[in-house]
């Protein structure tokens, strides 16, 4: 499976390049000149997350051995690429959301957050995901726990707190906050089961669930946990299916 995606990507991008000879510099560099998938992503990710901090070769060198020293996370960004192919309409190629899809760019940015936070590097943990929040405009927090098979569409204003827990083949877009409720400590975040989709501009706080293949209606407000199979709607909201 990771051949067979690495060169597709590589694939489509030699396409690209034919069809904008002008992008053919920046293409070969992050993508067709690396040796494998983590290698163009983390490639990708240093030519956005650069500053006068650390410079791009820092930063890939550095997120690449994060990509290859942590246990599952490869598997975990191939996962996350196919769920946005399978699940994104607008999505019809594997490059796509690496080259720019700021969703996938972030998630990516907090998979080697999440592990350096594990391994008690929180400072550059946090560093990532402040440049995260800068560039691609999603700040998730690196204790965050996120499965494998997640798709952030859009990205802008997705806001995941420090114990959120988000399942498997979940569907999070623009503006959704998955919060606390300013009052509490310790677990404090929402629990999202598998197969839910959380639509545009929704806010959920607490320590609620949101139960297997659940919905939530764009501009909603959950305060409660949501069973399975449902759909919710409103402010606060309430079951309409």
């Amino acid at each position: 499976m990771k051949l067979d995606i690495w060169t597709k990507i590589k694939d489509e991008v030699l396409l690209r390049i034919k069809a904008e000879p002008s992008l053919a510099p920046y293409l070969n560099l992050l993508v067709i000149s690396q040796d494998s998938f983590i290698s163009a992503v983390a490639s990708i990710l240093a030519s956005k997350l650069n500053s006068n901090a650390l410079s791009s070769k820092e930063i890939k060198n550095f997120i690449l051995d994060v990509y290859k020293n942590c246990d599952g996370l490869e598997q975990s960004l191939i996962d996350d690429l196919t769920f946005f192919v399978r699940n994104d309409p607008a999505c019809k190629y594997f490059s796509t959301p690496i080259l720019f899809y700021k969703g996938f760019q972030g998630l990516a940015t907090y998979r080697a957050a999440h592990c350096l936070w594990g391994n008690d590097r929180h400072t550059m943990a946090l560093f990532l995901q402040n440049r995260a929040s800068e560039v691609f405009g999603v700040d998730i927090h690196p204790a965050a726990k996120i499965k494998g098979g997640v798709m952030i569409d859009h990205a802008t204003g997705v806001v995941i707190g420090e114990t959120s827990r988000i399942d498997e083949n979940v569907s999070i877009f623009q503006g959704v906050t998955l919060g606390g409720k300013g009052n509490d400590n310790g677990d404090r975040h929402p629990k999202i089961k598998s197969g839910v989709s959380i639509f545009a501009s929704s806010t959920i706080l607490g320590n609620i669930e949101i139960g297997k293949n659940s919905t939530v209606a764009a501009g909603s407000l959950v305060l409660k946990d949501v069973s399975p199979n449902t759909t919710v709607a409103g402010i606060p909201a309430k079951v309409i299916s």
